[in-house]
């Protein structure tokens, strides 16, 4: 089983497209793991080194993907 990574950052448009992804992705094939970058700021670094220039974004099997936009990844480094 593959690991897939949400990251947001607990706006409306993140908290939407969370519940979405999380209820479209079958968790035979992937386990999500979902993470508010509001609250593990940490993991910034993490996310930005894997591409994600904006929130909501997913990263699934190396690839990312951005949905709508909530954020930039910049806006959360303040």
């Amino acid at each position: 089983m593959s690991t897939t990574v949400f990251y947001h950052a607990g706006c409306p448009v993140c908290l939407a497209a969370e519940q979405l992804v999380v209820d479209a992705i079958d968790p035979e094939k992937y386990q999500v793991e979902v993470v508010h970058l509001g609250e593990h700021a940490e993991r910034i670094n993490e996310a930005e080194s894997l591409g994600v220039k904006s929130v909501p974004a997913l990263v699934l099997d190396e690839r990312v993907f951005h949905i709508n936009f909530g954020a930039s990844i910049d806006d959360l480094k303040h």
